[in-house]
């Protein structure tokens, strides 16, 4: 349900599409060709899948020994069998069938424990960029993360950025020529040129700035280039302006900690985590996944390459 508000669009989303309860839902992932999602739980160690055809009963997990954060599909792979995972290390393959992951490239020649890694996406050369923070049980996060570019293959390991305390999402604009990152405890998305040939960032530039209580989590960019943007804290998700960074749409959830969305046809899915700490709905359905029709296509995904 779309109204009018206040020069912006909204939508109000009521009930949850599936009502489990993630402790950290997150990274969700549509798989076009079996119609179903598959997002993480990052605290529970946990990948879901759902069919979209099928229902909410259609639920399988798998049990993981360390945090899954994100995934990707991996070129010229069935992902039924094999996908790419961001763990706690750096990133892997995963195989579906036995539950079992082998590292292809780790974010430093030691292991270190403090840190994990966090949100990421393949580009549309087929690298893979992925974020690292504090793990939890150390008390508050550190600005001691990083964004790595892993190259083709994974094997070439880049520090593009250092000192962030939460590094977020990665995407690009339609033409492919713009880069966006956002890093959450500083409420900002930034915005880089992009050069598909090297994966070098250049021109860095503020492209949004949270004003509100909540911080920016993940997102997904539409085939028009707005950027639909989760906000953690605040119960919503935003759709941000391409280009300009002006908030134009903004979906309405009755649980307050909003964590990413997936394009699905012309809706969004949407993850979110526990609210131990709220009252009523919001406590109630944290950790739900959630569904809204928004009226517009999400652009496709990109793969990583492993050969």
């Amino acid at each position: 349900m779309a109204d009018q508000h206040d020069e912006i669009q909204q939508w109000h989303v009521t009930e949850p599409y599936v009502d489990l309860h993630c402790a950290l839902g997150e990274g969700p992932y549509f798989e076009k060709d079996t119609n179903t999602l598959r997002f993480v739980d990052i605290k529970k160690k946990q990948i879901h899948t759902v069919s979209l055809s099928e229902g909410p009963d259609s639920l399988k997990t798998i049990q993981l020994d360390v945090p899954v954060t994100v995934t990707a599909n991996i070129q010229g792979r069935d992902p039924q069998h094999r996908i790419l995972v961001g763990l706690k290390y750096g990133i892997a393959v995963l195989d579906r069938k036995t539950g079992t992951y082998e590292y292809l490239s780790k974010f430093g020649r030691e292991d270190n424990a403090r840190l994990r890694s966090n949100d990421g996406a393949a580009d549309p050369h087929g690298r893979f960029w992925l974020g690292t923070m504090t793990d939890f049980g150390l008390g508050s996060f550190k600005p001691e993360g990083s964004l790595f570019r892993f190259d083709r293959g994974g094997k070439s390991v880049h520090i593009t950025r250092s000192d962030f305390t939460i590094p977020n999402s990665v995407g690009w604009s339609p033409d492919g020529k713009t880069m966006y990152f956002t890093h959450s405890s500083a409420r900002q998305v930034f915005a880089f040129d992009y050069d598909p040939i090297t994966g070098d960032l250049s021109n860095e530039r503020l492209f949004y700035q949270h004003r509100g209580e909540g911080e920016p989590d993940g997102f997904r960019i539409d085939v028009e280039g707005n950027v639909w943007h989760a906000v953690y804290g605040e119960g919503k998700v935003l759709k941000i302006e391409g280009g300009t960074g002006k908030v134009v749409g903004q979906v309405n959830l009755p649980t307050r900690n909003i964590t990413c969305c997936e394009f699905v046809g012309r809706e969004l899915l949407i993850t979110c985590a526990d609210d131990e700490e709220g009252e009523g709905e919001s406590r109630r359905f944290g950790g739900a996944l959630w569904r809204v029709e928004v009226g517009v296509e999400g652009l496709g995904k990109f793969e990583f390459k492993l050969d």
